[in-house]
């Protein structure tokens, strides 16, 4: 039966940037060292490998791989880079990808993971280690032509995919006001909804973020000065609507338990409490002591960043992680 150690959960939910894994110490300074490099920093870095604890021979699946983050240190655990499966929906990851990690010869996929999870449970694949971080990489937020960022003025795209499927302008300038007010109070919790989505129609056309961010601001009375640019909350709503993102999860789920192989680990980062609801709930449908349960909870409490982490890491301070582990029956 797998076991993890006495300490899984800490406390306060953090647990230590300078936790070793495999004696491999995953410290402080590395994580600076990338991000002076200019690269990705993959969120909660060492909480994965504490919680996932890759092994050499086991087989892994990357349904977020983004810029590789987590990828690369899982790989270098598992000594399998092959039995690797590499996923993501946005070209220009999968292209990166391919560059990185032409030497080691990972399965890499261009697709959205809710296809690529049917798609592999219908062949009957099964992996030891599965990882999803949901949230939107460094390079999306900082380049202002993908339309994410409220503080990078370009066009109102926000698609993960951008081959395919309805853009944020689309929904802005094409729904009416009461669909609008509609997808900001569900998918971005925005109080104020009824008053942005009224200033949106009244200001169409609207073609760039800095414009939407702007109407936004004013028709939430922001002052400038505030810690949180008023514009996320939107802004996160249209790019769930956008990407699909929740019907994804909910799809995924149920499956991804079932792929796990015995012992098989599972862990899932989400930066906003809907997905993390989703999340916290597909787990619990599973787990519990009961006779027919088919997962153990490593996470009775979604664990966040810690202080050190955020010090470099800033945009990890909504990053939840939750995980979990799939019995062993007997006879398996």
């Amino acid at each position: 039966m797998y076991q993890k150690n006495q300490n899984t959960n800490e406390p306060s939910n953090k647990l230590s940037l300078d936790r070793r894994n495999d004696g491999v110490l995953i410290s402080k300074s590395q994580s600076e060292q990338r991000l002076t490099a200019g690269q990705h920093i993959p969120v909660l870095l060492s909480e994965v490998l504490h919680f996932l604890e890759p092994r050499k021979g086991e087989f892994y699946l990357d349904l977020t791989a983004g810029y590789g983050g987590h990828a690369k240190e899982i790989m270098e655990r598992t000594f399998q880079p092959k039995q690797a499966v590499l996923v993501d929906r946005d070209q220009k990851a999968i292209d990166y990808l391919e560059q990185q990690f032409a030497g080691k010869k990972p399965e890499i996929i261009h697709q959205d993971f809710a296809s690529v999870v049917q798609e592999l449970s219908s062949k009957g694949r099964q992996f030891d280690i599965i990882l999803a971080d949901l949230g939107v990489s460094s390079p999306h937020l900082d380049s202002a032509s993908r339309g994410f960022s409220v503080r990078l003025d370009g066009p109102l795209d926000m698609r993960m995919d951008q081959s395919k499927g309805i853009t944020a302008s689309d929904i802005v300038n094409n729904y009416d006001e009461a669909k609008l007010a509609e997808i900001i109070r569900r998918y971005g919790e925005e109080p104020r909804a009824n008053r942005i989505a009224r200033e949106i129609v009244a200001h169409r056309p609207i073609t760039t973020t800095q414009q939407l961010a702007k109407i936004v601001a004013s028709s939430a009375g922001w002052r400038s000065g505030s810690k949180h640019h008023p514009a996320i909350r939107t802004f996160q709503a249209l790019r769930i609507v956008v990407n699909d993102e929740l019907a994804q999860i909910e799809i995924s789920m149920p499956t991804l338990i079932k792929m796990l192989k015995p012992n098989g680990r599972i862990a899932v980062i989400s930066f906003h409490s809907l997905e993390d609801r989703m999340i916290k709930r597909a787990f619990a449908d599973e787990a519990g002591d009961r006779y027919d349960s088919t997962i153990k909870l490593l996470t009775k409490q979604p664990v966040t960043a810690s202080d050190a982490e955020l010090v470099f890491n800033p945009r990890a301070r909504s990053a939840k992680l939750r995980a979990a582990v799939k019995i062993k029956k007997k006879g398996e």
